[in-house]
């Protein structure tokens, strides 16, 4: 039987900077909160807006100029689950639901995962996608 690799946990920094009035360092994010923060990174992020990493990201930005459609929705989702496929081998891609909003002009995202290495229960991201300029 194979040994099953287990993490120690994960540990980012977040991105409010805030510092721990106890040791004056900055506030980590850990496990759970610190995958969810990398998954909406590596979404959100355009790519050729990560120095070094040209590739990095994904390309949603543009999708979200299309038609507020179904098929505009099936590439979105396309397009967020092979980005988290590519850069973020922490988790195990469950399920991603695109929904198209009509009303709002924008898409509604669900992201369903798992954490590689640490004992928790499947972990569900959710968040809106909106054309900004």
């Amino acid at each position: 039987m194979p040994l099953e690799r287990v993490s120690q946990g994960f540990r980012d920094i977040s991105a409010s900077f805030k510092i721990n009035p106890l040791n004056d360092d900055l506030v980590p994010l850990k496990n759970e909160q610190a995958i969810a923060r990398s998954i909406r990174n590596i979404v959100f992020t355009i790519p050729g807006e990560k120095p070094f990493q040209p590739d990095f990201g994904s390309n949603i930005s543009s999708l979200l100029f299309e038609s507020i459609d179904e098929v505009t929705a099936v590439n979105i989702k396309d397009e967020i689950r092979e980005s988290i496929e590519i850069y973020e081998p922490r988790v195990i891609l469950r399920d991603v639901a695109v929904f198209p909003d009509y009303d709002n002009n924008n898409f509604e995202a669900t992201i369903i995962y798992e954490i590689v290495g640490i004992d928790a229960p499947p972990q569900s991201l959710e968040f809106v996608l909106q054309p900004t300029r």
